[in-house]
């Protein structure tokens, strides 16, 4: 299923790693989208987990930052229109301090 108005979760990975990850979460992979709205440069994977159509994009290589990841999620929304809720799941980092009891391992 490759139709552009089914998918209804975008994620935004940030990293290789991440993009990695998140197509081994997806139940089943569909077809790469036929089209895209114009001027989307996005590379998308589509897939399913449970019962949520599931449209997964990367930032351009080498480019990082919430500047980046605004111009992925407005392209997505103008390709997959019915996208209502969004993600951006990967690695982060928190140094620990009096206030913040940060550890490895920990959700940050």
């Amino acid at each position: 299923m490759s139709d552009p108005q089914a998918y209804t979760v975008g994620w935004i990975c940030a990293v290789t790693s991440e993009y990695v990850a998140a197509r081994a979460f997806l139940d089943e992979e569909h077809e790469r989208p036929r089209q895209v709205a114009r001027h989307d440069n996005n590379s998308y994977v589509l897939g399913k987990i449970g019962s949520h159509n599931v449209v997964v994009a990367g930032l351009p290589d080498g480019e990082y930052g919430t500047t980046s990841a605004a111009a992925v999620a407005r392209d997505m929304l103008h390709s997959f229109p019915n996208v209502r809720i969004g993600l951006m799941v990967g690695i982060g980092g928190g140094a620990p301090s009096q206030k913040h009891d940060i550890r490895l391992g920990d959700v940050v």
